[in-house]
């Protein structure tokens, strides 16, 4: 048995524990010292985070909520494609959706600085569920046209690029810097967890009950995450205070990440693999009907696949804890998307195809979320906020140029060459990084 102990940080109820073997299985499992799973040791390292009570609660409600969100991109892809019949219109929705994260995600930065950021995401929650609705009712109405989902897609781009920055910055705020590392790699869990679930349940759902349905489900699931933001203890109001004007803050920020290297490099990555990389997850309706030949419940298991091995990624980095070569974590995901995405084009084969998804979701995963956790480790309080409102806009805003590159070259050269050639300029700057700025892979 073990001990557990609560003390007080920041106004909240941490649990603690020693670390003798605890064997009773009703207790939840954050406060188990260690797990064997398949002989392997995944516990407390792996959830250390969750002994934070405000985090569990965002957690959870986060896992609810994005396995909605899943359901709905994929429902929303197949919808669009059904009505058009078009990979351009495909992928100008996905580019009018992310437009706004462009445009006005470095004031949502300044925004999440300045506010407190528990309040910030009840808005941002609310207005996008809102939205999830009104879709929905559309479709079961049956009078959904494609310039409503473009003005929807749009609003809700509107909406993110707030809640993106606040919700980056928000996990310091819950845990503590002890346990930041470790509630980053958790969130990028569940995040994937969810990309398997969701797109799953939603080759299921669009089989039955259609697409209305996806949309009526996502809705109801930013109930969970609202109400555990709700239920959250503690003030959340910034201890620091930031004066100027916002264009002043944003100029301030930008500033300060430009005489980084390091941070420059790691944003350059980001933005290469958004726009060249992460259009193929666009293409996918295009594959899983066209050249795959498996119809929506299959495009719902090639994304699933790519949920699976992002989510192993995502545990993996959460074990390893403070590994203290990040940059060759860095590194050997890069080249393992760029080598899976390659190759993917390549194949014509649905089994071969998930095999290559799952590698490329490893990839992905494990090169972002290390950025992700060097980025946040290296700034200050005050102005992590802006730092991780310019890796969501190169993470999020860039990708209206990869979904608008990609739909005209998949409508001029198809689909395959289209994402061979992303793969292609992924592994450039992999290359041009290791030529030139080596130290970035040796930290």
């Amino acid at each position: 048995m073990i001990s557990i102990e609560e003390s007080v940080r920041d106004g909240e109820k941490v649990e603690e524990y020693s670390e003798c073997q605890y064997r009773n299985p009703l207790k939840p499992f954050w406060k188990i010292p260690y797990m064997r799973i398949l002989g392997l040791e995944i516990a407390p390292k792996t959830f250390s985070a969750l002994r934070h009570r405000n985090f569990r609660l965002f957690w959870i409600g986060q896992w609810i909520s994005l396995t909605g969100t899943w359901m709905q991109s994929i429902a929303q892809g197949w919808l669009v494609f059904e009505i058009t019949n078009s990979s351009f219109k495909l992928g100008l929705v996905s580019t009018l959706s992310t437009l706004p994260v462009l445009l006005l995600t470095l004031v949502g930065g300044v925004v999440a600085d300045k506010m407190n950021k528990r309040k910030l995401l009840l808005a941002t929650q609310t207005t996008v569920m809102c939205l999830a609705f009104a879709l929905a009712s559309l479709v079961y109405f049956d009078v959904v046209e494609y310039w409503h989902i473009v003005i929807l897609a749009c609003m809700q781009g509107i909406v993110m690029a707030f809640d993106a920055p606040a919700r980056q910055s928000f996990f310091v705020e819950m845990v503590g810097k002890e346990d930041l590392m470790n509630a980053i790699a958790l969130n990028s869990t569940i995040f994937n967890a969810a990309r398997i679930l969701g797109p799953a349940v939603a080759g299921i759902l669009i089989a039955t009950v259609g697409v209305g349905g996806c949309f009526f489900l996502n809705g109801v699931s930013f109930l969970a995450v609202i109400m555990g933001l709700l239920l959250m203890r503690g003030d959340f109001s910034p201890s620091y205070t930031i004066t100027g004007s916002v264009i002043e803050n944003i100029k301030e920020g930008v500033r300060y990440m430009w005489d980084d290297k390091k941070i420059v490099s790691y944003i350059s990555i980001i933005a290469t693999t958004s726009i060249f990389g992460m259009p193929y997850l666009m293409l996918m309706p295009v594959f899983a009907r066209d050249y795959l030949h498996v119809g929506p419940q299959g495009l719902g298991t090639l994304m699933a696949s790519v949920g699976m091995g992002a989510l192993v990624a995502a545990l993996m980095l959460a074990t390893l804890g403070d590994f203290e070569k990040k940059g060759f974590l860095m590194l050997a995901g890069g080249i393992t998307f760029t080598v899976a995405l390659t190759t993917f084009s390549f194949s014509g084969s649905y089994p071969f195809s998930l095999f290559l998804l799952i590698l490329s979701g490893w990839g992905m995963i494990t090169q972002t979320a290390t950025i992700n956790t060097l980025l946040q480790t290296r700034v200050p309080d005050n102005m992590r906020g802006r730092v991780m409102s310019a890796f969501t806009l190169t993470f999020m805003g860039f990708q209206p140029f990869g979904s608008f590159q990609a739909g005209v070259l998949a409508q001029q050269l198809g689909a395959p060459m289209t994402v061979r050639i992303g793969g292609i300029a992924c592994g450039l700057m992999l290359l041009l990084l290791m030529m030139r700025r080596r130290d970035v892979y040796a930290s």
